[in-house]
């Protein structure tokens, strides 16, 4: 069976290496352009080209697919049995969905039909939820709306990240991905057509990065710095300095006296200690911060950040 394997970051390089130790023949890999990163700004490759180029599989890199006949053509020309699509970062029209005989397999992070779109993994711990998964699914013209082969589910912890619940999520693809392969390949192959209780799961935004004091509870905001990192981290500003926190948790009845509270403003710090860290009022509980990252500056430990940087009793984030 001839593959083509379409994917970017290091969650689609998972799935790559997984296809390629099983023996399956790539034909050929196709991600996204080299591009700037890190403080130089110098052009570095995808996780999947590297692994591509380290296997020696022909690589294409188009900046667009759509309306690029001369990459549909020599798609066209590679006859795959299979395309095999893991976070590719663009809309596959049409043309190129045609292509493959046994149709282009998707590798989603999430179950299928909840969170659809860009961000799955990230929206499931941002709302809080305790499960999420992998699906691998038939691609069609919409957005995830294709048909369902398998499934996997695990557990979100309390206190798992986003890059937590990735690490997870991209070996499991991984291993999904080689055995709906295995089912294509054996005629064995169900479809399971999508329902319409879906959600949508759109891009990170900065402005759903910002913390809102008035109205999210302190829950709610640990779960956004939860969801948020390691990819942007939720932010803050106090004394008109951004801050982003990096990991917090909700602060127990025995580790702050709570009395009053109703006549201080959400934002508040009750408690600044270089030894217990900062306490902030919410719109319901108290958020006790563990890490951050001042303007300008590093990742630190709350203790680490006060030393050099006092917070008051009484301060308020904006």
């Amino acid at each position: 069976m001839k593959i083509i394997f379409m994917g970017t970051p290091d969650f689609a390089k998972e799935s790559l290496e997984a296809v390629y130790n099983k023996g399956y023949e790539i034909i050929g890999v196709v991600t996204n352009p080299d591009r700037p990163k890190g403080r130089g700004m110098k052009m570095l490759p995808s996780p999947v080209k590297e692994f591509a180029e380290e296997k020696n599989i022909k690589i294409y890199q188009p900046e667009k697919i759509r309306d690029n006949k001369e990459f549909i053509e020599e798609i066209k020309n590679l006859n795959p049995d299979v395309i095999c699509v893991v976070a590719y970062g663009k809309i596959l029209p049409k043309e190129i969905l045609d292509i493959p005989k046994y149709g282009c397999i998707n590798v989603h992070g999430s179950l299928l039909p909840k969170y659809r779109g860009a961000a799955p993994i990230q929206w499931a711990v941002i709302n809080g939820d305790k499960t999420t998964g992998v699906t691998t699914m038939y691609m069609d013209v919409g957005m995830d709306t294709g048909d369902i082969i398998l499934k996997q589910e695990i557990e979100i912890g309390e206190n798992e990240t986003t890059g937590d619940i990735w690490n997870k999520l991209s070996k499991i693809g991984g291993e999904l991905l080689v055995k709906t392969l295995e089912k294509i390949d054996n005629g064995t192959v169900t479809r399971i057509k999508q329902g319409d209780d879906f959600t949508i799961a759109p891009m990170l935004s900065k402005e759903i990065a910002k913390i809102n004091w008035k109205n999210q509870t302190a829950k709610q905001i640990k779960n956004l710095v939860r969801g948020l990192n390691p990819i942007m981290g939720a932010y803050t500003y106090l004394n008109d300095k951004k801050i982003k926190f990096w990991k917090v948790d909700v602060a127990t009845e025995n580790e702050i006296m709570t009395e009053n509270m109703e006549f201080i403003v959400n934002g508040t710090v009750l408690v600044s200690d270089v030894r217990d860290g900062i306490f902030i009022k919410t719109k319901d509980g108290i958020l006790k911060v563990l890490e951050i990252q001042g303007e300008n500056a590093k990742r630190m430990s709350i203790q680490e950040y006060l030393r050099g940087n006092p917070i008051n009793e009484f301060e308020t984030f904006e």
